[in-house]
């Protein structure tokens, strides 16, 4: 077994094993660096001699560095010793409790004592298995701060005392809003890279809808999870229609449905539906406007209206700039550019989404189809310049020149 079979089991097991093993020791960070020393360990074993049974060669190790760790430490010999002489640690986890444990992962994963970086960067590591060399390729910062961010983020949830536990019954559903919004970041970063000379990233997208139907199935009755869901495969089906070979945005009017990917709208529908049977809440939303996309056989075919409907209910229930933008891009499609240049307009003057390229993007766009060109202009090249993605910024500097 090479380093590639190493990596495939981690990925897989990864939760599992940080899971047990932050219960069997109450620490957190103590229970992330035994599990990655044992990969380590199996880098170098498992080449010469394949186990049996990988994930339970990757507990056992990581149980023992683990206690190895506890020894070390002075003011820890009872906790050690109440460790080695306990007979559960060294059998099978129990299956009743894995649920609990990768859920209860989830939560000190995403608590609200840490940054948003450091919950995106634990996300990705503890649940999902991305090594720190992976996670700073999906969001191209240097591998130093991903490293950073995950040391601070252990060393903050031990500061605060963070225990190793599902939230109440009442505190869950506020907490679990923070793990999606979590699983949400990662997502739209794999969707739209916010920078590069990448549009997608794909890896993180679908390692995000991974975590999302991980914990659709550890929270059934929780509609916003469906929501979610169902919003990230809806999404993500067209991903094969929205680039060119050469890696090129294709826009949603040109793009060629017959590549959207049929089995994802599937499931995106078949969670949308099983989250609107409780209500729909913003993601839920979302996700119903991404089904009206997928539904239509063209972007002229679209019903525009149900989708300016549901951005303001949206903008009901989650306002934000970006849901008032995107309502003006389908006011504009429902009912014509001066409309929706007036929405436009007022987050200006509000100095709504400052520094942002899409303002001007939506507003450039919507002057050329009022026949104001040289606004128009002034607004896409202001657009390029505040874009930070390569293939978008192309694309913005290819309309600007067909302004001239």
């Amino acid at each position: 077994m090479g380093t590639a079979d190493v990596e495939a089991v981690w990925r897989i097991e990864s939760a599992r094993i940080v899971a047990a093993l932050t219960r069997f020791t109450g620490d957190f960070g103590l229970a992330e660096d035994a599990a990655q020393e044992a990969v380590a360990e199996a880098l170098v074993s498992w080449p010469v001699a394949a186990p049996a049974n990988p994930a339970g060669w990757l507990m056992a190790a990581a149980r023992r560095r683990a206690i190895d760790a506890i020894r070390r430490r002075t003011a820890l010999r009872d906790r050690y010793a109440l460790l080695a002489a306990d007979p559960a640690v060294h059998d099978d986890i129990d299956p009743d409790r894995i649920d609990d444990d990768i859920l209860a992962l989830m939560f000190v994963s995403c608590h609200p004592v840490l940054s948003r970086d450091a919950r995106v960067a634990l996300t990705l590591r503890v649940v999902g298995g991305l090594s720190s060399e992976e996670i700073a390729r999906a969001f191209l910062v240097p591998v130093p701060t991903v490293q950073a961010r995950i040391t601070r983020g252990k060393k903050t949830i031990a500061a605060a005392g963070v225990p190793f536990e599902l939230p109440a019954a009442g505190e869950r559903r506020e907490r679990l809003g923070g793990v999606l919004s979590v699983l949400y970041v990662i997502f739209t970063e794999g969707s739209t890279a916010t920078s590069g000379d990448h549009l997608l990233r794909p890896d993180l997208a679908y390692e995000a809808i991974r975590l999302t139907r991980t914990l659709a199935v550890l929270q059934p009755d929780e509609a916003e999870v469906h929501g979610l869901l169902a919003l990230c495969e809806l999404t993500a089906a067209r991903f094969p229609a929205r680039t060119a070979p050469d890696g090129s945005p294709i826009l949603l009017e040109d793009q060629d449905r017959r590549r959207w990917d049929v089995p994802a709208i599937r499931r995106g529908l078949a969670a949308l539906a099983r989250a609107a049977t409780r209500g729909l809440g913003p993601y839920g939303l979302q996700a119903a406007i991404a089904a009206t996309h997928a539904s239509a056989p063209s972007a002229e075919a679209t019903d525009w209206d149900r989708i300016v409907v549901l951005y303001e209910a949206l903008g009901r229930v989650a306002p934000s700039p970006v849901v008032a933008l995107n309502r003006a891009v389908a006011v504009a499609m429902a009912s014509g550019p001066a409309p929706a240049l007036a929405i436009v307009d007022e987050l200006i003057a509000a100095d709504q989404l400052p520094g942002s390229h899409l303002v001007p993007t939506v507003r450039g766009e919507l002057l050329v189809r009022l026949g104001r060109r040289p606004e128009a202009r002034a607004e896409l090249e202001l657009a390029a310049r505040l874009c930070a993605n390569q293939r978008e910024r192309s694309v913005l500097l290819r309309k600007v020149a067909a302004l001239k």
